[in-house]
């Protein structure tokens, strides 16, 4: 995340401590790595210190925390995405993780004590470019536990993020971060790993949380913090936001794009991770999925009420990706407003609508003959104003279809940022 060179460090870190989830203690040491090398985990204590790659073909577990491990299940490493933040944040590219143990250290439970030990030992440039993964389209994914993510185009790494637990001391809280050095360093990399009192007891019956303790977790129980305090009002999202710098490490290149996640899990940061891969293997045109000649098959809509210009991502009844590009050519800027011209909020409303009506239309029989009507509209909200010259990004994920009634949910975003969300209810009947 720094510069546009792979590094390694300038002298070897060791770190020891217990494992959160494993219990165990281990003595981890990073080792100065030459060039293209990625990270690379060494179990010495192992028969012939197997080495795992940290890329996404070694995930093989994300309960909890993400395991990395051999495809014939001789070697693994869980937990791994405290550590792999820390080097991302730090730009170490190149770099052996030799550890005597099936789990890095948890230490205090946040990514601070890895990233200062890091900073300590030195970083040295290397010669050889750092691969960079560009967002050039929105990418989508999502999380069996209802994680969701939207990937889309920016000229730098940026987190967005919401959280939503039932628990009184969190609730739901929102947060957006660059994610370059020292944003990392002094608003992500002190926030701890949390969890709940009442699951701790399950937690350990089935071998995870041996090593949790109030010096390295963030515990709550009816009451509130067990700890002697928070380190940030909503560490708990920073937390989170973190974990998802370490997991898309995993893609073993620097990130420009803006991801916007909604409950975000290890599960789901790796499925966006992949995600992103597959994406990547288009060509770097971003050709529509759907484009407006098919549009005009599908949906009565003409000009000017016609707010769809191409479908870039589509699951058969699950999710969908539109764009709408908004140009001062607009006939309703003529009138909103004069010398301030700003997109009508009904409109955009409108434009999201069309596009879920593009979705549902892969879900019945005959869908030329069919035409969709919006019965309804809830939790509606406009974040920011849309102007000329903005691509309006939608996206769309279905709820619920039952009798030809269906409950959708949107988002739309421009550069990244949600300028709107709603949840529609819709008919679909007989033209």
């Amino acid at each position: 995340m720094i510069g546009s060179k792979q590094a390694t460090l300038v002298e070897r870190v060791r770190l020891s401590g217990v494992g959160v989830h494993s219990g165990t203690e281990a003595t981890l040491t990073l080792v100065p790595a030459p060039e293209c090398t990625g990270i690379v985990f060494q179990r010495t204590d192992l028969e012939g210190s197997p080495r795992i790659p940290a890329n996404l073909d070694h995930v093989s577990d994300t309960e909890l925390g993400t395991t990395l491990a051999l495809p014939d299940g001789s070697a693994k490493v869980m937990t791994v995405e405290h550590l792999m933040a820390a080097l991302a944040a730090a730009g170490i590219s190149n770099v052996v993780v030799e550890i005597d143990g099936p789990e890095p250290p948890i230490l205090d439970g946040s990514f601070g004590p890895y990233l200062a030990a890091i900073q300590a030992a030195g970083v040295e440039v290397q010669e050889a470019d750092l691969p960079v993964i560009r967002i050039r389209r929105p990418v989508t994914a999502s999380g069996s536990q209802g994680s969701s993510y939207v990937a889309t185009s920016a000229s730098d790494y940026r987190i967005s993020a919401t959280i939503d637990f039932s628990h009184s001391t969190i609730g739901r809280q929102y947060g957006s971060f660059e994610v370059g050095r020292d944003v990392f360093r002094d608003q992500l990399a002190p926030a701890r790993t949390f969890g709940f009192r009442a699951q701790a007891e399950a937690l350990r019956e089935r071998g995870l949380a041996q090593g949790s303790s109030l010096e390295n977790t963030v515990v709550l129980d009816d009451d509130g913090v067990m700890n002697d305090g928070l380190r940030f009002p909503d560490e708990f999202l920073r937390h989170k936001v973190g974990d998802m710098v370490g997991d898309l490490a995993l893609l073993g290149a620097r990130l420009e794009g803006h991801i916007v996640a909604d409950r975000p899990s290890h599960e789901g940061n790796i499925a966006l991770a992949r995600a992103i891969v597959e994406d990547q293997r288009r060509s770097p045109e971003g050709e529509a999925i759907v484009d407006t000649k098919q549009i005009l098959q599908y949906l009565p809509h003409r000009y000017p009420m016609l707010l769809v210009d191409r479908i870039t991502h589509f699951e058969s009844g699950k999710r969908i990706v539109g764009i709408k590009n908004v140009t001062v050519n607009e006939p309703f800027f003529q009138g909103h407003y004069p010398g301030h011209p700003i997109m009508p909020g009904v409109l955009i409303i409108e434009a999201m609508a069309q596009v879920g009506g593009l979705l549902l239309m892969d879900t019945i029989e005959n869908p030329d003959q069919k035409v969709v009507y919006f019965m309804s509209l809830d939790r509606v909200k406009w974040r920011r104003p849309v102007t000329p010259g903005d691509q309006l990004v939608f996206q769309l994920e279905l709820l619920q279809f039952r009798r030809s009634v269906c409950k959708m949910r949107g988002e739309g975003f421009v550069d990244g940022k949600l300028v709107a969300e709603a949840e529609l209810m819709a008919r679909v009947m007989d033209r």
